[in-house]
């Protein structure tokens, strides 16, 4: 791990100089010169956060890993109890608090506000949370942060110019969490796990419906996040966020997620799948919100509304600090003990329409008109006629598919891009000593379904279903064996488990195992087909039934002589065999 920290030189400079003060430096942001209207280019962002450093001693700046535009990441921490030695060791008292930034640059919002309260806290306007340390990316994205322009948020009101959604590679860097395509993605999870954070935010811009919010808040979903954890979300720290803000002039909503529909009809809160920020921060039961400010509003109250947001979230993280950090231990401590293993885990979720959450929104009347343009039907919002109505909210989800939790996966060492994605993750694992053969559970692909059109650089699968056996399976010396009893418990089941929404599999990482590798010429497998079935009376039977009950196949020679082969000791037992296998 290489960081790099800015101040070290700075002190190298001045070392015997007069120390420079806080008003010896330019710290008014962009965002303030220019009243609300314009936000930094990238290289005046890392400027302004060196200034920063070398201003206050609560404020230190790192690089750390590698963004695919070729830039570090920088992240920046606030720390009011500053000792270089302990800034990233754990410590029981204090809550960590981790701010993404700019992983779409179309929406800076979080970028200006996160520097100005940084600056804040630093210099005491901020009254200083107790117990509270702050980390910061400063831009996420940073390439797409370099590819400035002012035209590609089409709906958006402000800044002047912004970066772009796609990063160096045009990846949505919201989507890569957990296949980790990017080095932004890798680089992320060396931030993460190196901070352990209690609580996530990270800020956006939204897209959908008009309605009179500047703030909505996408909190992750706490049915997924589970336990003691997910009811302190849904039943506490949701309801102090909605309520501080709300007396301080600043009305938020859930995250208002419909398209071309009007609100008031009711909607769902938004999945956060592993993919997503606060889906992958929820594996180690961190507290993750996205802040979505309103793209129709003015860009200088959405930049101020996300500060606020920010700032109420430190305080309630404060005020709860020890109660968060002893439901994550509790939680972290039952990962760790094993206790988990055979329980179940649920993989996959739906809506649970028959519990639902009723709240006034403040919207604005819409209504189907006749477009100019196209000549059909369009959606038109009045703004001249605001609303408060009673709405009904989604947010209770409900298993449709789970799991058993092994005691371990055993991973063979051919599949080493697998081995590195735990390694980033910081999982566990060990290597078997010398070849040995055991008994493990196998599971083969039974179904799956696949996008016709590409998905983030991938042709992601869904749906998929397994057949599962015991077989006696021959490992090598060096294959890895990975216990599930470990902090990333989470982690391992969402990304090894074939039928996780956002498993290793469905990102594509063994789609070789789809693809038969040998095959059978007719005219030849015709006469060992046939011996086959003369020596396998159970079999015939097995055949001669099928053609009897499935017409089609009855009339389908090729069908028939590759159903054959596949029963015999001709066909290939890695075709579609996933090759991790579970210990229960």
């Amino acid at each position: 791990m290489k960081i790099y920290l800015f101040s070290f030189i700075v002190v190298a400079l001045i070392a015997c100089a007069e120390k420079p003060k806080p008003e010896d430096f330019d710290l008014e942001t962009q965002f303030e010169k220019s009243e609300g209207t314009q936000t930094p280019e990238y290289a005046d962002v890392i400027s302004y956060y060196k200034q920063l450093d070398s201003a206050y001693v609560a404020i230190k700046t790192y690089e750390i890993g590698e963004t695919d535009s070729g830039f570090p990441l920088t992240l920046i921490t606030y720390n009011p109890d500053r000792s270089l030695e302990s800034e990233f060791s754990e410590n029981k008292n204090a809550l960590r608090v981790l701010i993404n930034n700019g992983i779409h640059p179309g929406e800076p919002d979080g970028i200006d506000a996160t520097m100005m309260m940084m600056r804040d806290l630093a210099s005491g306007k901020i009254k200083t949370p107790e117990n509270i340390w702050v980390g910061a990316i400063a831009v996420y994205n940073v390439g797409g942060a370099l590819n400035r322009n002012n035209t590609s948020r089409t709906n958006q009101n402000g800044p002047e110019e912004y970066g772009f959604r796609g990063n160096a590679r045009n990846y949505d860097l919201n989507r890569d969490f957990i296949k980790a395509d990017t080095k932004n993605a890798r680089s992320f999870a060396e931030v993460y796990h190196l901070i352990n954070p209690d609580v996530f935010i990270d800020n956006h811009v939204s897209n959908g419906a008009d309605y009179q919010y500047v703030l909505t808040h996408l909190f992750t979903q706490h049915n997924k996040l589970g336990g003691k954890l997910g009811a302190y979300l849904n039943t506490e720290m949701h309801p102090q966020l909605e309520k501080e803000l709300e007396a301080n002039g600043w009305p938020i909503t859930p995250y208002v997620n419909v398209f071309n529909e009007v609100p008031e009809t009711g909607f769902s809160q938004f999945m956060d799948y592993p993919r997503y920020s606060t889906g992958y921060t929820t594996l180690w039961n961190t507290l993750g919100m996205m802040v979505e400010t309103h793209m129709l509003k003015p860009y200088k109250p959405r930049v101020e509304g996300t500060y606020e947001l920010m700032k109420a979230m430190l305080n309630i993280a404060s005020k709860d600090a020890a109660r968060i950090k002893k439901m994550r231990f509790e939680i972290d401590s039952l990962y760790k003990s094993g206790n988990y293993s055979g329980k179940h885990y649920v993989t996959n979720f739906t809506i649970d329409s028959s519990r639902t959450t009723m709240f006034d929104f403040k919207g604005f009347e819409g209504k189907q008109i006749t477009s100019t343009v196209t000549g059909l039907d369009r959606l038109k919002y009045d703004r001249e006629a605001p609303f408060s109505k009673e709405v009904t909210y989604y947010n209770y989800i409900k298993p449709t598919d789970s799991i058993t939790i092994p005691k371990m996966y055993i991973v063979p060492q051919a599949y080493s891009d697998i081995i590195t994605r735990l390694r980033e993750n910081k999982i566990r694992y060990t290597t078997i000593k010398k070849d040995t053969s055991m008994a493990v559970t196998v599971y083969h692909i039974a179904d799956y379904s696949t996008r016709s059109t590409p998905y983030e650089g991938h042709y992601l699968h869904s749906a998929t279903q397994v057949d599962k056996s015991t077989e006696n399976i021959n490992f090598r010396k060096g294959d890895y064996l990975v216990e599930t009893a470990q902090s990333g418990l989470r982690y391992l089941l969402e990304t090894l488990e074939p039928t996780a929404v956002d498993s290793f599999f469905n990102w594509n990482y063994f789609d070789t195992i789809l693809q038969q590798k040998e095959g059978f010429s007719p005219y030849v497998w015709e006469d060992k087909a046939q011996e086959l079935l003369d020596g396998n009376p159970d079999l015939k039977q097995e055949f001669e039934t099928k053609k009897q009950v499935d017409k089609d196949f009855s009339k389908n020679w090729y069908a028939q002589l590759e159903w054959l082969h596949k029963k015999s000791p001709n066909y290939e037992k890695a075709h579609l065999r996933y090759p991790i296998f579970r210990v229960e």
